[in-house]
């Protein structure tokens, strides 16, 4: 058997693939450990799945050229994607429930196969934004999905690591993917971007029919639903708590390339995305240590660091030195965002975390529609802001998510079990 490390901890691989019911670690429990290729092959798919919605965003002004539409056209791109996600994802994931696991994740890396090679083809706008449509429909069953799939392979007492690792696909995509695929997109053209990402995303397909284990579905009841879980005054917490930090986040990057411009940020739009993504790394490597002991103390120093982040580009706007310091602090705000949200709002179930977490997948996914729409109106009703009205926007969601985090004392802190 052999034996790989992660963050200290021992993980082995699996003997038999059809080992449902693991550990990440040796924890006396006689559970057979979980290999790192297993849930690294998960987190694969949550990188696709990332760069699939934010794709536009790093190629934006190619994709403006290329199409003859407006910036607002394409930035609405990543919003439908998002409200696609958002309104599919609660109704599809019960629908879904009973499904085995690894089939319905082969079915939705087809889709994002499909999708992604169809926008990098085609010239029309409208068949672009139904393919986007569909993207957005996959991945709002896949995000709760696959954290639900995860945690069923480990015991509860890891189920934020196993989220975190298998989330941190989302952290890579955006650190290390997207400044990929921006590069492709301004080198070699935006259509090329997608293409690649279209069969990568069938290259996952095919792994994961191989070694991905099977986990069967589960029948959907009333204890399970989605009006149960919505009785849960916990859970009104982390969908609060997310909406907000989600505004705060996606209503900025979304035009992350017109605040590098504004800011006239020394090293540009690649450097900018290079120090976020550094930053983004550092605190999911971190988050994967602290997070199933100390969860809110996790949670409020990511909000705080976003926020602290928005006022140095408010406050010193494109000072060399400060204004990268501010992009290390987003990165490092930005990192566990999915995975402190989803760990949350799994810790206030004790069944039905796949239907948990697509109700907080869809609110995720409905505040990022919210955030592009917000920040298009902020560019178009205020031109005398610019972008820095988006950033104002952030301040404005960073502080009260900060606040809310601190009292939620009862319902934040890990369980520690």
């Amino acid at each position: 058997m052999i034996t790989f490390s992660f963050l200290g901890e021992d993980v082995s691989s699996l003997s038999n693939s059809n080992q449902a019911t693991n550990s990440l670690s040796g924890n006396g429990t006689g559970q057979s450990p979980i290999s790192w290729f297993i849930f690294g092959l998960m987190a694969s798919v949550t990188f696709v799945g990332i760069l699939s919605e934010l794709m536009p965003s790093g190629i934006l002004p190619q994709m403006t050229a290329g199409l003859g539409v407006e910036q607002t056209q394409v930035g609405f791109l990543v919003g439908i994607y998002a409200l696609a996600s958002a309104i599919f994802a609660i109704p599809l994931i019960s629908m879904t429930l009973w499904i085995n696991r690894k089939i319905l994740l082969l079915a939705l890396l087809t889709g994002f196969a499909v999708s992604n090679i169809v926008v990098g083809m085609t010239s029309s706008y409208y068949l672009i934004v139904a393919m986007r449509i569909l993207g957005g429909i996959c991945a709002g069953i896949m995000w709760p999905m696959i954290a639900a799939y995860g945690t069923a392979l480990v015991p509860e007492n890891m189920h934020g690591r196993a989220i975190t690792i298998i989330m941190a696909g989302n952290t890579f995509g955006v650190s290390l993917g997207l400044p990929v695929m921006t590069f492709i997109g301004t080198q070699v053209g935006w259509r090329m971007s997608f293409i690649v990402l279209g069969l990568l995303g069938a290259a996952i397909a095919l792994l994961a029919i191989k070694f991905l284990p099977s986990v069967e579905g589960e029948k959907l009841t009333q204890s399970n639903s989605p009006i149960a879980v919505l009785k849960i005054p916990g859970v009104w917490i982390v969908l609060a708590l997310t909406f907000l930090a989600v505004v705060a986040h996606y209503s900025t990057y979304t035009y992350i390339t017109l605040l590098v411009e504004t800011l006239e940020f020394v090293g540009g739009i690649s450097l900018a995305l290079l120090i976020f993504g550094i930053g983004s790394v550092i605190s999911v490597i971190l988050s994967a240590r602290v997070i199933d002991t100390h969860l809110r103390g996790l949670i409020v120093s990511m909000l705080a660091c976003g926020l602290i982040a928005m006022g140095l580009f408010v406050f010193f706007r494109g000072t060399n030195g400060v204004a990268h310091i501010a992009f290390l602090l987003w990165g490092l705000a930005f990192g566990p965002l999915v995975t402190m949200f989803q760990t949350a709002v799994s810790h206030q179930v004790d069944e039905a975390k796949a239907v948990a977490t697509s109700v907080q997948s869809s609110v995720f996914n409905f505040s990022i529609m919210i955030a592009t729409w917000i920040a298009g109106l902020i560019l178009v009703h205020m031109p005398e802001t610019g972008v820095l009205g988006i950033v104002y926007l952030s301040i404005l969601c960073f502080i009260p998510a900060v606040i809310i985090t601190f009292i939620s004392k009862k319902t934040l802190d890990a369980p520690t079990a």
